[in-house]
């Protein structure tokens, strides 16, 4: 499969991510590096955002308010317009504590927060959208 090219602003990502300061963080970080970047506060506001914005990738908290991130994404899934784009969980939960569920609704990588840095998520977030393998 030929890799995507990735052009500036073209690219979309969305955030669902509860905590403001890790939010802005990190789409701070996507914009700095050429890609469209919009938020959601709550997974209920995420499934909105994603039915909205049709984002070619996905950044996931687990624990939200309003709505965890597994029953977003379950919401997310169930939706052909992003059944299946990329999704990252980007949360402190560790993996072996994650919802069974996540298992079955195609998550692409399970990143623990507090062991990456911003720069190291957007290296894996190009990779997975150039189908590229990442460290």
């Amino acid at each position: 499969m030929p890799y995507r090219i990735l052009t500036s602003m073209s690219t979309k990502i969305a955030i669902i991510e509860d905590d403001q300061a890790i939010s802005a963080m990190y789409r701070i970080k996507f914009e700095t590096e050429g890609f469209t970047v919009q938020t959601a506060s709550n997974g209920k506001l995420g499934v909105a955002l994603v039915a909205d914005m049709k984002p070619d990738i996905i950044l996931l908290d687990l624990m939200m308010p309003e709505m965890n991130g597994d029953e977003a994404l379950v919401k997310i899934r169930k939706a052909s317009s992003s059944k299946n784009t990329p999704v990252i969980i980007l949360t402190n939960m560790g993996e072996q504590e994650a919802p069974e569920i996540l298992k079955t609704l195609n998550v692409r990588k399970f990143i623990v927060k507090a062991e990456m840095t911003p720069r190291q998520v957007a290296e894996m977030v190009k990779a997975e959208l150039t189908n590229k393998p990442h460290p």
